[in-house]
């Protein structure tokens, strides 16, 4: 698992490249967040564009990273997530405790009241891979 965070408008974003499964992956990842919230850095987007495969542990693990970010008083949204991704956390019943976003730029809105957000809808995204094939 490689992780690169950056930042954008006081917003940080953590970068995942790889699978998030049972691990070393899914320590890396509760680690660096935990580091980063303990540094002060409690408003988070991590952007999985780049997980190829997220087991049981790795949901977990963003649940965890999740929780840790909310007890410090800020959250943790997720951004690009896989077709597979996104069934997962509907299947298990994590819509209701992530956002989650597949444009970088409305992730960062969400952190200000006062910019137009696009929400992503994971449902109509769903259907629409669903009737694909």
């Amino acid at each position: 698992m490689q992780i690169v965070e950056r930042e954008r408008e006081g917003i940080v974003i953590v970068d995942c490249t790889g699978q998030l499964v049972a691990g070393e992956s899914t320590g890396a990842v509760r680690e660096r967040l935990s580091q980063l919230v303990a540094a002060g850095s409690i408003q988070l987007i991590l952007n999985l564009g780049g997980v190829t495969y997220i087991d049981s542990s790795g949901l977990g693990a963003l649940v965890m990273c999740f929780s840790t970010a909310r007890r410090a008083g800020g959250t943790m949204k997720l951004l690009n997530l896989s077709r597979r991704s996104i069934e997962l956390i509907v299947l298990t019943r994590l819509e209701m405790v992530f956002e989650v976003f597949n444009e970088e730029q409305s992730a960062v809105n969400s952190f200000f009241p006062d910019r137009e957000i696009k929400k992503f809808d994971i449902l109509s995204f769903l259907q629409q891979h669903k009737s694909e094939g």
